[in-house]
């Protein structure tokens, strides 16, 4: 049986990332990189698809933990009836992506307590077992390409499969592990002092940390904030400054159903409001980094834009099912690649130029193609905007004239006439103008139901998608106006279940999938940010404040909730999330937040 997610803390490098559970296990790791298979997975099958616990053999000890304030390191403290220890978790930064080290400290409090460690290697999601050796500093692991060091003064013992340890600490002392990846035809490399590489770490990420700007009193939404921000910048591929969606796959939307997506990719959907939570904390070298990973991924043939790419911009993501691995709690199948990457989403123009004037209004780093690639695009976008597409949801089912995807190529136009004028650049702006008010009226008139006083989710349909709430946030209507009020009122009414939004009814929509899905946690912060625009700024609050009920003990989100079972469900920790709790949180802090810094088409500032 699979622990809630709600147990897992993550740790990370900016190249990879490990989730670490309550018990001192860590179950998912993908070494060298967010995208590599992974060595621990047993979050997504039983024990024996790779694991890694440490912990008092006395099953039954208290477990409280944090992360060190302002940090990535965690912190797992063990309270037995002979004493406590403390398991210090983390990933020491490194310049070199082939070089990956994964740091565990026992640490005694108080007393004596007798530990237990257990280590299941597992390459290639869970299905190899390597061949190991032992060594004079502990051992080593080599399948094909891949290979791992354990050092550790601890005896260890071979068993059924695995490296097994029993030791005992008491007060004042430290025991440390350590899980360093190479490739199998490089030389091993060590952590030469274990304690020294956790202080560079701690510090590094606390000096990090404290260049947030949130200038509010209310300490509970700092914190959210920070370790939002912190998460953000765990889910970052640093050689490239791409921001994978999550750190994990296939982890389902419901338990025991299909909707389980390998996350660990760079989305354009994400761009432009990644950029505004980045900048409204003052992280330009992140959000100039990411602006430059977005430009190269992009960079070609305006035929051959994708909705999302791998983090180093890679284009082909073949999907494929993983069957010798059961699943999160029995939920099929496991799916390693994405096979959305090939699907038509009308919307990534629009986020894409508007990430790109948002980062000119930002003053970032200019780039010289920037403009001229945009130009391309729109030129492509000018005979494609009135095909049907997948949408925004990526839904595998038929293709529609989805109103999302109208709306952001009115955004593409709008933020090009908008760049072109402000800051003096060439193109055609009159037919881009021309092409804006067409698409404008266009939507108007075919994305309103006029019976029911509400935008719909695609062309003549009937159903609600929360994805309309960014029709004032964009820019395209004022809050004010009654059909974005009418909107609203028939989002609150019709997708709010347990006071979350559901991204749309699966009910009402055939999206190719069979089975429901949780709340999306991203459009209830979106509406948060409606409520904002809309001057209902206690009840904004109020669903903000029940948004931060839900994160676990750590601070961490996954991509959607199940308001039935009340536990956390999809990918974790989801990059979406904590990106609409940190805007969500400018909005509500700041007079001028990043809802109408973006319905103004400005940067922070």
């Amino acid at each position: 049986m699979s622990l809630p997610l709600e147990h897992y803390g993550v740790i990370g490098n900016m190249l990879s990332a490990a989730l670490v559970s309550r018990e001192g296990s860590i179950d998912w790791l993908c070494l060298p990189h967010f995208n590599s298979p992974a060595c621990f997975a047993s979050l997504l099958g039983n024990q024996d698809n790779g694991h890694w616990r440490i912990g008092p053999k006395d099953r039954k000890a208290r477990v409280t933990r944090h992360y060190v304030p302002g940090t990535a390191v965690l912190e797992t403290r063990f309270e037995t009836a002979t004493g406590a220890v403390t398991l210090v978790d983390f990933m020491p930064l490194s310049e070199d992506e082939g070089h990956v080290d994964v740091v565990r400290i026992v640490r005694a409090e108080h007393g004596r307590v007798e530990m237990q460690m257990e280590l299941a290697l597992r390459f290639n999601y869970g299905q190899v077992v390597p061949w190991v050796r032992r060594r004079d500093y502990g051992l080593s692991a080599i399948s094909g390409p891949d290979a791992v060091e354990l050092h550790t003064s601890v005896p260890l013992v071979g068993r059924d499969m695995k490296t097994h340890a029993s030791f005992s600490v008491e007060a004042g002392q430290t025991v440390p592990f350590t899980l360093s990846y190479h490739r199998s035809h490089q030389i091993p490399h060590f952590v030469p002092d274990r304690n020294e590489s956790l202080q560079r770490t701690i510090g590094w990420w606390r000096e990090w940390s404290n260049r947030c700007v949130c200038e509010t009193d209310n300490k509970v939404w700092r914190e959210a904030v920070v370790r939002s921000l912190i998460t953000l910048k765990l889910l970052t591929f640093q050689p490239t400054g791409g921001i994978v969606a999550a750190p994990t796959t296939s982890l389902p939307e419901s338990i025991g159903g299909n909707r389980n997506w390998d996350y660990r990719f760079c989305w354009l959907r994400d761009s432009s409001l990644t950029l505004y939570a980045l900048l409204n904390a003052g992280y330009r070298e992140e959000a100039e980094a990411w602006q430059q990973w977005l430009l190269r991924a992009a960079s070609g043939h305006p035929d051959q834009l994708h909705i999302m790419y791998g983090i180093a911009g890679e284009r082909w993501l073949p999907e494929h099912e993983v069957p010798w691995l059961s699943g999160y709690e029995n939920s099929k199948p496991v799916r390693i690649g994405n096979e959305a990457a090939g699907q038509l989403q009308l919307d990534v123009y629009g986020e894409l130029i508007g990430t790109l004037h948002v980062a000119r209004e930002a003053e970032l780093s200019p780039v010289a193609e920037s403009w001229r690639l945009q130009k391309v695009l729109l030129a492509k976008l000018e005979t494609i905007w009135q095909q049907e597409d997948n949408g925004i949801w990526e839904v595998r089912g038929a293709s529609r004239h989805f109103t999302f995807s109208r709306l952001m190529c009115w955004l593409a136009f709008d933020r090009a006439v908008k760049s072109a004028e402000r800051f003096k650049l060439s193109g055609p702006v009159e037919r881009w103008a021309r092409l804006r008010d067409v698409i404008h009226a266009d939507i108007c008139a075919n994305g309103f139901d006029e019976n029911s006083g509400t935008f719909v989710q695609y062309y003549g349909g009937k159903a609600l998608d929360a994805s309309l709430l960014m029709i004032p946030i964009s820019g395209f209507l004022p809050a004010d106006d009654p059909r974005v009020v009418g909107t609203v009122r028939a989002v609150e009414q019709r997708l709010m279940h347990n006071g979350l939004l559901l991204r749309y009814d699966t009910t009402e929509v055939d999206d190719g999938l069979r089975g429901q899905e949780g709340a999306f946690l991203a459009c209830s912060f979106w509406l948060a940010d409606a409520y904002v625009m809309l001057g209902r700024r206690d009840e904004a609050c109020k669903l903000f404040e029940k948004l931060l009920s839900l994160r676990n003990d750590l601070g961490l989100m996954s991509e959607e909730y199940d308001t039935v079972r009340r536990r956390l469900v999809g990918n974790f920790p989801q990059g979406f999330s904590h990106i609409g709790l940190v805007n969500t949180a400018y909005n509500l802090i700041r007079q001028h937040g990043p809802a109408e810094q973006a319905s103004q088409a400005q940067a922070p500032g």
